[in-house]
Order: C-alpha cells, then sequence, then structure tokens
C-alpha cells in the first residue's frame, strides 16, 4: 500500500468513527419507537420478552399501545401512596400547625377531592396521544421553553423520592438504632426501589398491583395495637382561615403535582376499548383513597404525640418509624418488629415511580439523550437519590415543610398550561398531537405564551405564599393562596397569551 494511501487511511478512520457516533446519537424529527428484534443481541432480546422496557421518550404510536389493564392506573397510584409517607405529611397539620383534628379532616378531605382532579384528567392524555406527560407539554411550552417546568418536575419527584426514602430509613432504623442507622436503611430502600424502576414500565406495574395488600396489612395491624391511645388529643383551638388555607396549599402541593408524571404509566394502554371517564375514575380514586385516610391518620397521631411521652420520644429519635415501632413492639414483640420492616418497605412503590419517571424526564435535557438507554438515567437517578436523602433526613422535619410549602405552586402553573391547551385551543382533539413534530422546534409552539402566564402569576404567588422561611404580607392575612393564585392566573393569562402567540405564528 503506497504512502498516500496510508494517509487517505488515516483521513478516513476518524470521520467514520465521528459519523458513526453522529448516526447514532442523532434522533430523526419525528421519530417514534419501533421495535427490532431481527436485529436484537439474543440476550437484549430475552430482556425484553420477559417485560423490560426498552422505549425511552419516543411517542408510543398506535399499534404499539396493547395494554388493555386498565386498572392498573388504580393499583399504580393507590399502592405507591399506601406507605407512610403520608403519615408524617399529615401529622403537619396537628403537630405543626396547631390544628385539632376534626378541622385537620376536613381540610384534608376537602383539598385532596379536589386536588385528584387535574392529574387525574390529565392521565388520559397518555393513553390517547402515546407521549410521556414532559413530552406531551412540549405542546404548549415549545421544545426548549419546556425545559423549565422539566428541571422542576424532576426536583420534585426526587423531592418525593428522598422524602419517601428517609421515612423508610427512618422506620428500619427504629429497630436497632445503635446497630442500623437512618442513612443505613435509606440506602437499603433505595436500592430495592432502583431495582424495580431499572425494569421500567410493565415491572413498576407489576410491583404496585400487588404490594398494596401486604401493605394495608402492616398498617391495619399498626393501627389495631396503637389506635386505642389517639383519643388523646391536644386541645387546639378551631383553626383560622390562615391555617385552613395554609393546609390545603400543602395538601394541594401534595396531589397536583401528579400532573407532571401520570400520562407516563398509561402511555402503552390502547385507546378506545373502555371510556375516558373510567380511565379517569381509575386514576382519581387511586390518588384519592388511599392518601385522605393516612392523611388524617397522621394527624391523629401528630395531635396526641406530645401527650405520650414514649412516642414523643421515639419521634424525635426516629421519626415516624418511632411512633409505629411504640405501637407495635410492646405489643407483639418480634412479630411487631416484622410488621415494621413490612411498613419501611412501604415506600418502594412511591421511590420507585418517582425514580422511573426522573430518568425519562433526564432523557429529555439533550436531544441526543433519547438515544441513550433508559437504563443510565436510573443509575443517574439513584446517585443523585441516595445523598439527598441523606442530607434530608438531618432536618427531616423542615425538610418535609419546606419542600411540601413550594412544590404546588410551580405544579399549579403547569396543569393550568396543559389542561388549557387541550381543552380550549386543541378542543380535546388527542390527534392534534403530532408525532411528526415532537422534536422539532420550529414546528412546536415557542412557549412564550405558556411561560409568560406562568410568569405573570407570579405577581400574586409571591405575596401569597406562606413558607417556613417566607410569608408574603397577603399570605399573613389570608394565608397560603400561592397554588390558588398560580391555578387560576395562569390558566386565565394562558387563554390571552396562547391566542395571541397562535396569531402570530400561524398554528398551533
Amino acid at each position: 500500500m503506497s504512502h498516500s494511501q496510508d494517509s487517505d487511511l488515516e483521513r478516513q478512520e476518524p470521520h467514520t468513527f465521528k459519523s458513526a457516533l453522529t448516526s447514532i446519537l442523532t434522533v430523526k424529527d419525528g421519530e417514534v419507537y419501533e421495535t427490532h428484534p431481527d436485529k436484537n443481541p439474543k440476550w437484549y432480546q430475552k430482556l425484553l420478552d420477559i417485560g423490560v422496557e426498552e422505549n425511552g421518550i419516543k411517542p408510543v404510536p398506535l399499534e404499539q399501545r396493547t395494554c388493555t389493564q386498565y386498572n392498573n392506573l388504580f393499583t399504580v397510584f393507590f399502592t405507591c401512596l399506601l406507605c407512610l409517607l403520608p403519615i408524617p405529611t399529615g401529622m403537619l397539620a396537628t403537630l405543626g400547625m396547631g390544628m385539632n383534628l376534626r378541622d385537620a379532616s376536613l381540610v384534608i378531605v376537602f383539598f385532596a377531592m379536589l386536588t385528584c382532579i387535574p392529574p387525574a384528567f390529565m392521565v388520559i392524555g397518555g393513553m390517547e396521544t402515546g407521549l410521556r406527560q414532559l413530552i406531551q407539554a412540549r405542546y404548549s411550552f415549545g421544545r426548549y421553553l419546556v425545559t423549565i417546568p422539566l428541571l422542576l418536575n424532576a426536583a420534585t419527584l426526587t423531592g418525593f423520592s428522598l422524602l419517601s426514602a428517609v421515612v423508610g430509613g427512618q422506620t428500619l432504623a427504629s429497630l436497632n438504632p445503635d446497630q442500623l442507622s437512618v442513612n443505613i436503611g435509606i440506602i437499603i430502600t433505595c436500592l430495592v426501589s432502583f431495582v424495580v424502576s431499572l425494569f421500567g414500565f410493565k415491572a413498576v406495574h407489576f410491583w404496585e398491583r400487588w404490594t398494596w395488600i401486604p401493605n394495608l396489612i402492616a398498617i391495619v395491624i399498626a393501627l389495631g395495637c396503637g389506635g386505642k391511645y389517639l383519643h388523646l388529643q391536644t386541645n387546639n383551638p378551631p383553626a383560622t382561615a390562615s391555617q385552613v388555607m395554609t393546609l390545603g396549599a400543602l395538601i394541594a402541593g401534595y396531589f397536583i403535582t401528579f400532573g407532571g408524571t401520570v400520562s407516563d404509566y398509561s402511555i402503552y394502554h390502547k385507546p378506545n376499548v373502555v371510556s375516558r371517564f373510567r380511565v379517569f375514575a381509575h386514576t382519581y380514586l387511586g390518588l384519592l383513597l388511599p392518601s385522605v385516610p393516612l392523611l388524617i391518620l397522621g394527624a391523629a397521631i401528630g395531635g396526641c404525640t406530645p401527650n405520650i411521652p414514649s412516642w414523643s420520644a421515639a419521634y424525635a429519635s426516629t421519626g415516624i418509624g418511632g411512633i409505629f415501632y411504640q405501637m407495635l413492639v410492646p405489643v407483639l414483640g418480634n412479630f411487631g418488629k416484622f410488621i415494621l420492616v413490612l411498613l419501611a418497605l412501604s415506600v418502594i412503590g412511591n421511590i420507585a415511580i418517582s425514580m422511573y419517571s426522573i430518568s425519562v424526564n433526564l432523557q429529555q435535557l439533550v436531544p441526543f439523550f433519547a438515544q441513550v438507554h433508559r437504563f443510565f438515567f436510573i443509575f443517574v437517578a439513584m446517585g443523585l437519590l441516595i445523598p439527598f436523602a441523606i442530607k434530608a433526613a438531618e432536618a427531616w422535619e423542615e425538610s418535609l415543610t419546606n419542600f411540601l410549602a413550594v412544590i404546588g405552586y410551580w405544579a399549579g402553573c403547569f396543569d393550568a398550561v396543559v389542561i388549557a391547551e387541550l381543552v380550549v385551543f386543541r378542543k380535546m382533539e388527542y390527534s392534534s398531537y403530532d408525532h411528526a413534530i415532537w422534536n422539532v422546534g420550529r414546528k412546536l409552539p415557542p412557549g412564550v405564551a405558556a411561560l409568560g402566564a406562568s410568569l405573570l402569576s407570579l405577581g400574586l404567588v409571591v405575596p401569597g405564599m406562606a413558607a417556613p422561611w417566607y410569608t408574603g404580607p397577603l399570605a399573613k392575612i389570608t394565608g397560603d393562596i400561592g397554588f390558588e393564585s398560580a391555578f387560576v392566573v395562569t390558566g386565565l393569562g394562558y387563554l390571552v397569551f396562547r391566542s395571541v402567540e397562535i396569531k402570530l405564528v400561524g398554528h398551533l
């Protein structure tokens, strides 16, 4: 071979490698998820055959939407919320805000019934469009500005995961605080959740379909052992309007944020088999039924904890896990410890669905990430979750209060925009969410209307918000009205801004 030919090969090889890499990482305009069983390695295809999810964020075409187990839209949310997490959340009402149990219960029921509606409605979009929730949001926020709600959603999911991990870790640690630290308990619960979320859509649904049974049994046994003390309530005065609105905002933050993820669990469901109302009802009840009793139980526990010295000391040491230890172990001995382990592991379902949605959120940050396997982002999610959860455990109650106090604000803006876009501008025509433009920035909305309406709402959200680190002048009078302001003002502003945006760009 001549010297000139050698030089040509040296120039071509780097170019060939670069071209091949570019080709692998490039997502074509309008590219949808397709299966290629004949091209996959045998070991990889075997993993897919047993139910491991391959797809990440690419749209799922109609022929790939084959799931007809619509009741798993009930169990996926029912199980994830039938865990310990709602209990310390409910405790904030009585132990943190000083409300009495009756008033706290009424507020919980009202705001839960109200704020479960938006996410239950939004879940229909996944089934009808085959698009992930934040991909649907591109049809309002645009290809690039959607990064803002995307990051906020990922942060929210991380927050829910770490709070669940802390609760699970505290409960495991309560078995033997001298030998098992809260940090080790956090790592154990996160690792089990990691395995479930790693396998994807079918594995998550399978886990949630059955694990509600031991979760429910463990909670009932614990309540049977410790329920006799729940009448020892602190005699708190009637709730003020400010307390009602502040607790309402906290409950809204608990539920309304599911609007950023619900479609992730319905994108493989087959449309036009059952009514949309049935899909709505499955999700609504899945969110509502486990949460309300457990939130009220938490309020009851919070109201009597100061009056029971052993519970008060246990709560100071290992949080809600310590209280359940005091409920179970003195009565049931070693069997009580076994029930305590079941209670600790009840948070796995909550962490698993959050880690799953975090992974598909991260895939949307950079265009070529869509070609990187979802497995990689599950590892990233776990790597972020464990150290954050350990840090949050150091100031548990403060972390919980700060987190729940603010997440409802952005979620109110997001849900209002996505719902207004579908109902008003697309007139409930899910076919208008064209797969051919899901990653084509010039054909999607610029997103200025969505972002502008959201920013507009801050003019009322900021003075109306009440957080441990800031209380606005309006909130000092009315209590926290940040969520209501975010949802209503953003929705109204979006109607105006989006109308102008459509006229200017000439398309939806």
